[in-house]
């Protein structure tokens, strides 16, 4: 293995799978930190860890397992995956696990860099913009769980740790890798080890690559990830991409937990053409809804590709939190979406398109799943998935905000082909 990456969660760790496994590295990504040695033929081995929402010291602890096992298999380098839109809150968790693995690895610095063009986020003088308007104002404000309140990033994660925070601006950026590889080194040699670096394009992000050649420690988004492999292809280390993942025929089924924007959206192009389940929050909390009527209607309604969610607007489950409490709502939710996905999978179904980064986790922590195999590209930022063992199921996480309105809908029909 060449390059580990340490994801915060299940739909990001994806997300960066598919970014390297497009990049011409042989790729796999695993659920949790392994209790066994990777396959012989990865190069690029991605551990999904569900550590976004939670308590910074365990997030902390988590990564840094996740980081001994990666230094294991003989890794070169390392990346910290997070959301693109750096969703944290100012007691963390991006700044106290970077922090970690710089003292872990004993990284002089590492880069600071969520950026992903292809879905519209871009970094400016340090401020994060998504499709064109600040952070803060993009919806990511509302977010249940970690809302985005202020778009600089630099100012965001000085919150979050104690080491100093730089930035290589974009005008740096944009005179190539030599002149970013210089002021990554002033930023460092003037004591700010977290350096947020500017990005508009995918030429920007393949500059930063190359600069970040022979670095022990990057942090970003996927679109980091661009300008990796082709350091490991220049020095002739890349065997090629793995094999072809099989197809998966069988039963599907949509899930969605998200309330993004995008997602309310996808969700409401799917109904309109395939039997849905809406689940409400309180009706989780006060034991309205069980998982056995859910099975029960998805079992109905089998051959038409059926749906169940709890994608709401975000009045709807702010209105929920308000009455029974974030931490109460979401575990509801998160509940059931992993006993769903569990039963459904016990009755046959070997298709599964997930909504949203909580809720996939969910789902794979519920069904006990180790490796998964990257297939082709659903949407940017989304492949399809196939996991290892019996039986053999067909997977697309999907971050909230990612995929275009029939996302659900080709999500379920590529599984047949990867």
């Amino acid at each position: 293995m060449l390059l580990g990456v340490i994801a915060d969660d299940f739909t990001g760790a994806s997300d960066i799978a598919n970014t390297l496994a497009k990049g011409g590295m042989a790729t796999v990504q695993f659920v949790g930190v392994p209790g066994k040695s990777a396959p012989a033929d990865c190069e690029a081995g991605v551990v999904a860890l569900k550590t976004r929402s939670i308590a910074a010291s365990d997030a902390v602890a988590q990564s840094l397992a996740a980081l001994e096992w990666l230094k294991a298999q003989g890794c070169r380098q390392f990346l910290f995956k997070y959301c693109s839109t750096f969703d944290s809150t100012p007691e963390g968790n991006i700044g106290p696990v970077a922090e970690a693995l710089l003292a872990a690895l004993d990284a002089p610095s590492a880069v600071v860099c969520p950026v992903f063009p292809t879905t519209g986020r871009t970094l400016y003088m340090g401020h994060l913009f998504v499709n064109g308007r600040l952070l803060s104002e993009s919806g990511m404000e509302k977010h249940p769980l970690n809302p985005m309140t202020d778009p600089d990033i630099g100012r965001w994660l000085a919150r979050q740790t104690k080491v100093g925070v730089g930035l290589v601006s974009y005008p740096t950026v944009r005179a190539g890798a030599e002149a970013i590889r210089a002021g990554l080194d002033a930023e460092t040699a003037a004591g700010r080890r977290l350096i947020v670096a500017d990005a508009i394009v995918d030429e920007d992000l393949f500059s930063l690559g190359e600069a970040l050649d022979g670095a022990v420690l990057v942090t970003g988004g996927s679109g980091i990830a661009l300008g990796l492999p082709r350091n490991f292809e220049r020095q002739g280390l890349l065997g090629g991409a793995a094999a072809k993942v099989p197809a998966v025929t069988g039963p599907g089924c949509a899930l969605s937990g998200s309330c993004s924007t995008a997602t309310q959206a996808q969700v409401a192009a799917y109904a309109a053409g395939h039997p849905t389940l809406t689940i409400l929050p309180g009706d989780l909390v006060e034991g309205r809804m069980s998982v056995a009527e859910a099975l029960g209607f998805v079992e109905t309604n089998l051959a038409d590709l059926p749906m169940v969610t709890s994608t709401a607007a975000p009045e709807t489950v702010a209105a929920a939190q308000d009455q029974y409490g974030r931490e109460k709502v979401a575990g509801a939710i998160e509940t059931f979406f992993g006993e769903l996905a569990a039963g459904l999978v016990a009755k046959g179904v070997r298709r599964l398109a997930v909504g949203g980064g909580e809720t996939s986790g969910a789902v794979i922590t519920a069904l006990h799943l180790d490796t998964l195999r990257i297939g082709g590209e659903i949407d940017p930022g989304v492949p399809a998935l196939v996991s290892d063992g019996d039986p053999m199921l067909g997977l697309a996480l999907k971050s909230g905000n990612f995929g275009a309105t029939d996302f659900f809908e080709k999500a379920l029909r590529a599984m047949e082909t990867p």
